[in-house]
């Protein structure tokens, strides 16, 4: 089976204060806050702009024992993954997983919007960590955290 990939769904940036970060996005650059949502599997808060595919998502840990905490300690804020939209998560990472690329996760998890994720090791994708993402394009969780909805 020929694993079909759909194209860069985010970059997701990680940040160490999601509210303080946000207008900077929002106000200064002009992108519209589409959803705002807390992922406890992942121990983050994410704030999304934009639609469909090509969004930009600021992350930020709930938890300092994480690892986006822990990222955020050794490395700082910046960009943290870029995640790729794919038709079938299981055959992307079956896929991988032949090519010899290193899988963070064994099998999907739950991630933002209800989507489906799984992450590959930077060692695997020449030093950038990518997650894999199945699921609706847009969240469809009513926007919190002073973000505009799309009309």
């Amino acid at each position: 089976m020929t694993v079909r990939a759909k194209g860069l769904d985010h970059v997701a940036i990680v940040v160490r204060d999601l509210e303080e970060s946000i207008p900077l996005w929002r106000d200064a650059l002009g992108l519209e806050l589409t959803h705002v949502e807390e992922v406890p599997e992942q121990a983050v808060k994410t704030a999304i702009f934009g639609h469909g595919m090509g969004r930009v998502e600021l992350i930020c840990p709930t938890t300092q024992d994480s690892g986006v905490a822990k990222f955020l300690t050794s490395r700082g804020e910046g960009l943290h993954h870029v995640c790729i939209e794919v038709e079938d998560i299981e055959s992307a990472m079956d896929s991988l997983r032949k090519a010899g690329a290193p899988l963070i996760d064994k099998e999907p998890r739950p991630g933002a919007g209800g989507a489906r994720v799984a992450f590959v090791h930077p060692k695997g994708m020449r030093g950038v960590l990518t997650e894999l993402r199945q699921g609706p394009p847009d969240p469809a969780t009513p926007v919190s955290g002073g973000g505009r909805r799309r009309p």
